[in-house]
């Protein structure tokens, strides 16, 4: 366990809960702070939290935060809050509900914790990853959005439904926008190091794609109310657990590209090395043509997302070239 080290989390809806439920469970840190607009259900969740890491035998303390000052000193904050996606809406249509909440953390996050690293998971992801880029200031290694490990794990499992074998040995990849344009890759996913498209044919595979994308519409439309946390949440965790261990592992998460794969001041899901200063290296794979067009247009779909927040008049700076 990462002794000392203090952690975030930024929302008391299932999501939020559930990361700082896994942190304390787990004992990835010894110090959580969990945030919320309701005070008294963030410190009634926090007791709960805590008693639970002392059933574990885990040394993880759980305390509510009442305000902004309570993040100082945070090594990690990790934004969950956010409206969720509804039957029927699609990520894009909370573009600039949550564009307002995120940006008033994101703003606190740099008054009270200048140091620290930022996981962005608010909906639609991207696109707020690049509103706590530019509210924040900080470097981009120090911003990353939680996707890629989700929508990994997404394929991983509908792979696993269709082989019958496999389970916690499937390796898949999967990069861009947190949305319908995701780009699963198939060529880049293995079975105990086995090519998937060794196991599988194209129509299958093919389908598993289609799958991957629609994973959280699927859980969105099954449970009516809300949208999918368990997942999510744990991918969170084990971003948190990247950075806390400097693991040096790589991950898929959104990050800003700074020329990567031909792009500038755009937010896209891509292969990246996590360790203790956040994203220490982005890993430019080679693509066909197909992938690079697949990534084309999630990357524009992403833009759309950012110049509707500009032609809002959100930002206050003119919109920034995003190609080289």
């Amino acid at each position: 366990m990462a002794k000392g080290k203090k952690v975030t989390v930024i929302g008391t809806g299932n999501f939020g809960s559930t990361v700082a439920f896994i942190l304390a469970t787990s004992g990835s840190c010894h110090n959580i702070i969990l945030r919320g607009r309701n005070y008294d259900v963030a410190k009634g969740k926090a007791l709960d939290m805590s008693q639970a890491a002392n059933a574990g035998r885990k040394h993880s303390i759980v305390r509510a935060g009442k305000d902004a000052e309570s993040m100082q000193d945070s090594d990690i904050v990790v934004i969950t809050a956010g409206a969720p996606r509804t039957p029927g809406m699609n990520r894009d249509d909370l573009l600039l509900k949550n564009a307002e909440i995120v940006r008033g953390y994101a703003r606190e996050i740099k008054e009270h914790a200048p140091d620290s690293i930022v996981i962005v998971v608010s909906n639609p992801l991207d696109a707020m990853t690049y509103v706590v880029l530019k509210e924040t200031g900080f470097p981009r290694e120090r911003v990353l959005g939680m996707a890629g490990i989700l929508d990994s794990a997404r394929m991983a499992h509908f792979i696993y439904e269709k082989l019958g074998y496999g389970a916690g040995q499937i390796r898949a990849t999967v990069m861009g926008g947190h949305g319908d344009t995701m780009v699963p890759l198939p060529k880049f996913t293995t079975i105990a190091g086995v090519p998937l498209d060794d196991l599988l044919d194209s129509e299958e595979i093919g389908e598993i794609v289609k799958l991957t994308k629609n994973g959280g519409a699927q859980i969105v439309n099954l449970l009516g109310d809300g949208s999918a946390y368990y997942a999510p949440a744990k991918s969170t965790a084990v971003m948190v657990d990247a950075i806390l261990g400097d693991t040096k592992q790589i991950h898929s998460c959104a990050v800003s590209l700074q020329g990567e794969y031909g792009y500038e001041n755009i937010v896209s899901g891509v292969p990246s090395m996590i360790g203790a200063g956040g994203v220490e290296k982005i890993i430019e794979m080679t693509l066909k043509p197909l992938q690079k067009e697949r990534f084309k247009n999630s990357v524009g779909s992403v833009r759309e997302l950012i110049d509707s927040l500009y032609d809002l008049n959100f930002f206050d700076d003119e919109k920034p070239s995003q190609e080289k």
